[in-house]
C-alpha cells in the first residue's frame, strides 16, 4: 500500500515559528528526519521524501478558457496552509502508514519538544489495469 504524508504551514505561521527555532532547534529537527528517512530505507517503505520552502515561495497558476493563465505569487489563498514537506511510502497496513505520519507529526520543535503538528495520510491509489 503506497500513502503520502503531508506536513503543512500556514502563512501567517510560517515567518512565527520559525522564529521559535533556534540554530540548534533547526539542526535538531533535520537530524530527527534524518534518522527518520534513513529508518524508512532500511525497512523499504521510502519512495520520495522532499522538504518544500514556504509560502513565500509559492507560485499559484490557473488555466483560463481563452488566453493566459493566472500566475500570481503566493498560495492560492492567503492564510491558509501551503504543503512544506512529504513522504511517499510503501507499507504492508494502513496501521504502518498511521504509525510513520505519527513520527513525522512528532518532529522536534523549538526546543526540542514534539511539535505534534497535524499531518495529512493519502492512500496513493494503484494505476488502473492498462495503465
Amino acid at each position: 500500500m503506497r500513502y503520502m504524508v503531508q506536513t503543512f504551514v500556514t502563512g501567517e505561521s510560517w515567518e512565527m515559528e520559525l522564529a521559535g527555532f533556534s540554530r540548534g532547534d533547526i539542526e535538531m529537527m533535520i537530524e530527527y528526519c534524518h534518522v527518520l528517512n534513513d529508518e524508512l530505507v532500511e525497512a523499504d517503505e521510502l519512495v520520495e521524501t522532499r522538504g518544500l520552502g514556504g509560502p513565500g515561495t509559492v507560485t499559484t497558476v490557473q488555466s483560463q478558457p481563452a488566453g493566459d493563465p493566472v500566475v500570481f505569487e503566493g498560495p492560492s489563498a492567503p492564510g491558509e496552509k501551503s504543503l512544506i514537506a512529504y513522504w511517499v511510502i510503501e507499507v504492508k497496513s494502513h496501521e504502518r502508514a498511521v504509525e510513520i505520519a505519527s513520527r513525522i507529526s512528532a518532529t522536534p520543535g523549538p526546543g526540542g519538544k514534539p511539535s505534534n503538528q497535524i499531518v495529512e495520510l493519502h492512500l496513493v491509489p494503484s494505476a488502473p489495469d492498462g495503465a
